[in-house]
């Protein structure tokens, strides 16, 4: 079994790296506490296994087979970021009438956890995401199920590792959200780029 891990690991870090809406979830609730950014990332891990066991059992190319399921896995997801970013930037003004060092805490690690979770499944670009990377590292003459499997288990692990990352450097950032005025900054620029990222995957 000759996989090709070299373009794959390679393809693999610039997806994982390049900030999408689960980046900007993790890192909002990151900034709030460590607590919240760890179940944020642990959500959206879990929805990356949805992913992963879907393109695994060739479920994800059934749904782009069929173009309505597509465009319904498309819309829901557009729908589900545009909602969080209107929420964001409605709760962002509330950030300048705040107390100095006053932090908007989740209404629970639940709700944080399966904000992190739908993020990802309803995110049809991590669907293709599998399914455009995954066959080209593949070796034609061995069992695809077994490729995919392993290739699934090491593009998650990827993303894990990142927030492992992440997570943890965003404590410096809670720090200078301290100042109400630039949570409310961070909080415009969070909501707006889930409306930006909506509207790019609306027009894709």
């Amino acid at each position: 079994m000759h996989i090709a891990w070299g373009p794959f690991l390679l393809a693999l870090l610039v997806i994982v790296v390049v900030p999408g809406p689960d980046f900007v979830l993790v890192t909002r609730n990151a900034a709030t506490g460590a607590r919240w950014g760890w179940l944020a990332a642990a959500g959206s891990t879990c929805g990356l296994l949805v992913h992963a066991t879907a393109a695994t059992l060739g479920l994800s190319a059934l749904v782009v087979a069929v173009p309505a399921a597509l465009l319904v896995v498309k819309a829901i997801g557009v729908a589900y970021l545009a909602w969080m970013g209107f929420q964001i930037l409605r709760k962002a003004g509330a950030a300048a009438t705040a107390e100095p060092g006053a932090v908007e805490v989740p209404a629970s690690g639940r709700a944080v956890f399966l904000r992190g979770l739908l993020t990802d499944v309803l995110n049809p670009k991590v669907m293709l995401t599998f399914l455009t990377l995954l066959p080209q590292a593949m070796d034609p003459a061995a069992d695809p199920m077994t490729q995919a499997a392993l290739l699934s288990a090491v593009a998650v692990s990827g993303f894990a590792a990142w927030w492992l990352i992440v997570v943890p450097s965003v404590r410096w950032l809670a720090a200078l959200l301290a100042d109400p005025r630039r949570r409310k900054v961070f909080e415009r620029c969070c909501g707006g780029a889930l409306l930006a990222m909506a509207t790019s995957i609306a027009v894709a």
